[in-house]
């Protein structure tokens, strides 16, 4: 790199890009020195002192005891500085705006979770005035959980079950579900002057599943989320594949496969085939498929009594497996992954299942046949993918952003 330009607190175009370098370390780093930085960036040590002591003034850095007082190894000459990123130095919400609720996570710039909130709503509800009450009603309560002001919040990102195009927006859909699923999240909150991302939720669980869960160490794997539908995230040669709408997730193709002819996830066929095998009363009288609550009859509940041995719960999770079975042979042949990471609430349950299931990948996969493994991070999967997006956001734009001041 060039050196600096004058003082000018990035105006120049050089300045600006050194500036950038430096930062760049820091969000790596945990604590560093100037000669780190000089080493990973090749800028002379006056400019990365000049740098340091910007972002030290700007917000962004806290200058640490120095090695000497910090238990270094130090014995003569001067002790070197030493620096970090403010983990403090502005918030980041991710936002899960689901069917059934709203969940938001504030975390500081390190991504550690500082508060969740969660609100019900109507699921059918077609007013999207609601929608964005109840979620302008959860992030509020999580910033005061947080103890954060609004103005800390430096970018939000809102998961929604819907695709959503580079401004935010989703296309017209099916009776016009994408639309309530999504009524303006992106220009109503960056009318609050926050940075603003809106994206497919299972798009938010594959950079989850990478970052923090089951998806890291693979280059190739879908997350594949499963509620009342099933929606797939991709990412193939360590890209997210979004495609031309934001659509590549959307599985209206299963509807051609056979054997599954529908997007209907396991927990919505596993309540209702329950319901099904209880009203024909083809289970044994004392099975937890006769004998719970109708309104506790669903996929937690089944998958229990199977793993506990029950015979219709048994026969349930064998054809749900054959149907998983078929959904990953189809995903996974056309992107040749390496893993399918089965995300979202149900998650935690489907051991019982996912055995199964692959099993039977391996007879319909040419060889090796994607791993299916089950997500360790349970229901909060999309708003923790939401705060991995909205970091990755305020990382490429630090220099534009005004960090809280200690």
């Amino acid at each position: 790199m060039e050196p600096d330009g004058p003082d000018d607190r990035g105006a120049h175009p050089q300045r600006r890009l050194n500036t950038a370098a430096v930062l760049d370390l820091a969000w790596e780093s945990e604590a560093f020195t100037a000669s780190d930085v000089i080493a990973a960036t090749g800028l002379t040590r006056s400019t990365v002192i000049a740098l340091c002591d910007e972002l030290v003034e700007r917000g962004w850095f806290a200058e640490l005891p120095n090695a000497r007082a910090a238990g270094g190894e130090y014995r003569k000459g001067r002790p070197a500085r030493r620096y970090e990123l403010r983990a403090d130095a502005g918030v980041v919400l991710g936002v899960d705006a689901g069917q059934h609720c709203i969940t938001a996570t504030a975390a500081d710039l390190r991504g550690r979770e500082l508060a969740r909130a969660h609100t019900e709503i109507d699921p059918d509800g077609r007013d999207g005035a609601e929608r964005l009450a109840a979620a302008d009603a959860t992030v509020a309560a999580v910033l005061d959980r947080a103890g954060a002001r609004p103005e800390a919040v430096l970018c939000t990102a809102v998961g929604v079950p819907a695709p959503t195009g580079l401004d935010g927006s989703s296309p017209e859909g099916e009776q016009r579900f994408w639309e309530r699923m999504n009524p303006g999240y992106a220009a109503h909150f960056r009318a609050r002057g926050w940075l603003t991302e809106v994206e497919n939720d299972a798009n938010l669980a594959a950079l989850a599943e990478g970052a923090l869960g089951a998806g890291a160490g693979a280059s190739s794997y879908i997350a594949l989320v499963s509620g009342e539908r099933f929606g797939a995230g991709y990412v193939v040669d360590g890209h997210l594949v979004r495609g031309r709408r934001g659509a590549a997730g959307e599985l209206r193709l299963l509807a051609l496969v056979e054997g599954v002819g529908s997007t209907h996830g396991i927990g919505n066929l596993l309540r209702r085939w329950a319901l099904e095998v209880r009203a024909e009363g083809a289970a044994d009288p004392g099975s937890p498929l006769m004998t719970a609550p109708a309104d506790r009859l669903g996929a937690e509940l089944v998958l229990r009594a199977a793993e506990a041995g029950d015979g219709a719960a048994l026969a349930l999770a064998e054809r749900m497996a054959e149907r998983l079975a078929r959904i990953c042979a189809v995903l996974g042949g056309l992107l040749d992954v390496e893993r399918i990471v089965l995300a979202g609430a149900v998650a935690a349950s489907l051991d019982v299942v996912l055995k199964r299931a692959a099993q039977r990948l391996d007879e319909l996969t040419h060889p090796p046949a994607p791993e299916l493994v089950a997500s360790t991070l349970g229901g909060g999967v999309v708003s923790l993918g939401a705060v991995t997006r909205a970091l990755e956001v305020v990382r490429a734009n630090a220099m534009d952003l005004q960090p809280v001041r200690p």
